[in-house]
Order: C-alpha cells, then sequence, then structure tokens
C-alpha cells in the first residue's frame, strides 16, 4: 500500500493552481473536469515519483470550508512541506512575494515556519534536524 494523493481543499482552484506552480515551484500534473467537479493535481520536482498533491475546491462543500476556515483561523496547518534548509527557503518564498508568518523556529526535532498559499491555507515548511535512522 503507498500514499499516492494528498488533498488540500483551497477556496479558488485557478488561483491555487497558479500559486502552487508559479510561487511554490510545483508541476501541474492532472487537471480533469469531472461533471460539476474538477480534478487537479500538482507536483514537486524534488518530491517522491508518483506523489500528487490535489487542489481540492470547497465551493459546495459546505464541511470542508468550515474545517478549512477553522484550522486557518486556528493558526493550524493543513499540511507540511519538507526542506532541506528552512531559512533559505522562507526567504525565497518572500522573494516571491509568499506571505510567511515569522522566523523559522527550532522545535524540538525540526526547524519550521509557517506560510499562507492565498487560498485558505497555512502551510508548514518543515527542516528536519535529525536524521531517521
Amino acid at each position: 500500500m503507498q500514499i499516492k494523493i494528498s488533498t488540500v481543499f483551497v477556496d479558488d482552484q485557478d488561483k491555487a493552481l497558479a500559486f502552487y506552480t508559479g510561487k511554490l515551484g510545483f508541476r501541474k500534473m492532472a487537471d480533469i473536469a469531472m461533471g460539476q467537479y474538477r480534478w487537479l493535481t500538482v507536483v514537486s520536482p524534488e518530491g517522491v515519483h508518483g506523489v500528487e498533491l490535489q487542489l481540492e475546491s470547497v465551493v459546495g462543500f459546505d464541511a470542508a470550508a468550515l474545517f478549512q476556515k477553522t484550522l486557518y483561523e486556528s493558526g493550524r496547518p493543513c499540511t507540511a512541506f519538507v526542506t532541506e534548509d528552512v531559512d533559505a527557503e522562507a526567504q525565497a518564498l518572500r522573494d516571491r512575494g509568499v506571505a510567511v508568518r515569522g522566523e523559522p523556529e527550532t522545535m524540538g526535532p525540526i526547524k519550521a515556519v509557517m506560510f499562507e498559499d492565498g487560498c485558505g491555507n497555512l502551510i508548514h515548511l518543515v527542516q528536519p534536524l535529525v536524521k531517521p535512522q
């Protein structure tokens, strides 16, 4: 069994696609009209081959919209992305106009900071400080 797709709820799929490809450097993988829905995924050029991030619309899905809003308003990230150098990555995001919340902080075995995707989400950017055994 594998993890193939992870989902992030977004308030606007076009805006999300522009952000995740233009600001984060991800690549569009799938963009398929499915009746009233749109299956939209991106992949990271640095990520594990075959793993996709689905950009799922909250439009017409009240429970997802409420979940997304509650996470955001409580300051909780919806997901995490990993980097080898969180300080450099946070600065690169700022340079590309991304709203990064504060400075990276050490939290036990990680160093992390959150940023906003502009589509209703906070994303945790994490640098592991301990190598897995």
